[in-house]
C-alpha cells in the first residue's frame, strides 16, 4: 500500500463552537486513487478538505488535536510549500479567482508568479494547464465574463499549473448544468489516469459511483464508513445516514428482490451492462 497522506486521530473545533466539526478522524490516502467523499450537509466533508490542505487549523484557528502527515512528514512542516504538493479547488469557483487579472492566461499564471517561478517556465506550464482543462480558446478573455462551467475549469487550471501530486476538489459541479458537469468530470478522469491522487466531494452520487475507487462516508463530523464503491453502495444502512445510493444500485437491488439471479448488485452503468449480458447470454449494444 503506497500511502501518500494520513490523518491520525484528528479532532477539530471551529472557534467558538462547542461541537467538534471532526471527531477522531483516522484515514489513509493511497497514491493514484480517487476518493469519493459523501454524506449529508453538515457532515464535515468541507472541513475534511480544509484539513487536508492545511487550512484547519492554520487559517481558521480553533482547537485541534491529532496529526496529518504527508509523505510521513507533519503537514505543518511544509509551510507555504504545501501549495506545490496539494491543490485545492473550493466549492464556489468565483471565490478562487484573484479578481485582479484581466485575462484567463494571466489568472492561471498568477499562482506561479506568487511562488517566484522563473518567467521562462511560466508560459509553457500555463499553456499545458489550459490544454488539460480545455480553456485555450478563451485564454485572452476576462475570467469574470465566463460561464460558471468555464470559471470552474479556470479554477482547475489555476491549481493544475502548479502540478500538485494530490488534488482536493470540493463539490466542483454544484453550480453547473449537465453539459458543464460532464466537462469537469472528463477532466477529473484524465487527471486520475495521469496518476494524481484525488479527494472529491460530490453530491451527484451516480457520478461518484462511476469515477471513484473508494468511498469515504461522513456523518456528524465522523468518518463512519470507508471502502470500495461496489461494497458501500450496496449497503442498506447508507440511507439511514441520509446518503442516497446510485440509481443503478437501486435497480439492481429491486431486481434481486424480484428473484433475478444477480451475482452482485451493480453500481455503475458498465456493471449493469455486463450484468444484462450475463443474464441474456449474448452481446448487448
Amino acid at each position: 500500500m503506497d500511502v501518500v497522506m494520513e490523518c491520525r486521530h484528528v479532532t477539530y473545533f471551529y472557534p467558538l463552537r462547542k461541537r467538534p466539526a471532526l471527531t477522531e478522524l483516522s484515514v489513509t490516502l493511497e497514491r493514484g486513487k480517487l476518493y469519493g467523499v459523501i454524506g449529508p450537509n453538515g457532515a464535515g466533508k468541507t472541513t475534511f478538505c480544509a484539513l487536508l490542505r492545511g487550512f484547519v487549523p492554520g487559517f481558521y484557528g480553533g482547537e485541534y488535536t491529532g496529526e496529518v502527515r504527508l509523505h510521513k512528514k507533519p503537514l505543518e512542516d511544509y509551510g507555504c510549500g504545501l501549495a506545490k504538493e496539494i491543490g485545492y479547488v473550493v466549492q464556489n469557483p468565483f471565490t478562487q479567482l484573484s479578481g485582479i487579472k484581466e485575462t484567463v492566461f494571466e489568472e492561471v499564471a498568477y499562482g506561479l508568479e506568487q511562488m517566484g517561478v522563473p518567467v521562462e517556465e511560466i508560459e509553457p506550464r500555463v499553456v499545458e494547464a489550459m490544454r488539460q482543462t480545455n480553456i485555450e480558446n478563451f485564454a485572452m478573455r476576462n475570467p469574470l465574463q465566463l460561464s460558471g462551467g468555464q470559471i470552474q475549469r479556470v479554477a482547475l487550471a489555476s491549481v493544475l499549473v502548479q502540478d500538485p501530486e494530490i488534488l482536493v476538489i470540493d463539490e466542483p459541479t454544484s453550480q453547473l448544468d449537465p453539459r458543464e458537469t460532464k466537462d469537469v468530470f472528463d477532466i477529473i478522469q484524465r487527471l486520475k489516469a495521469s496518476g494524481k491522487t484525488i479527494v472529491l466531494v460530490e453530491h451527484k452520487i451516480d457520478l461518484i459511483a462511476e469515477y471513484a475507487d473508494e468511498i469515504l462516508v461522513f456523518s456528524k463530523g465522523c468518518l463512519v464508513k470507508q471502502g470500495k464503491k461496489t461494497d458501500l453502495f450496496t449497503d442498506e444502512s447508507l440511507e439511514d445516514l441520509g446518503v442516497e445510493v446510485p440509481h443503478i444500485a437501486r435497480l439492481g437491488k429491486r431486481l434481486k428482490e424480484l428473484g433475478v439471479p444477480l451475482e452482485q448488485v451493480p453500481v455503475t452503468e458498465e456493471q449493469a451492462i455486463q450484468m444484462i449480458r450475463a443474464l441474456l447470454g449474448r452481446e448487448i449494444t
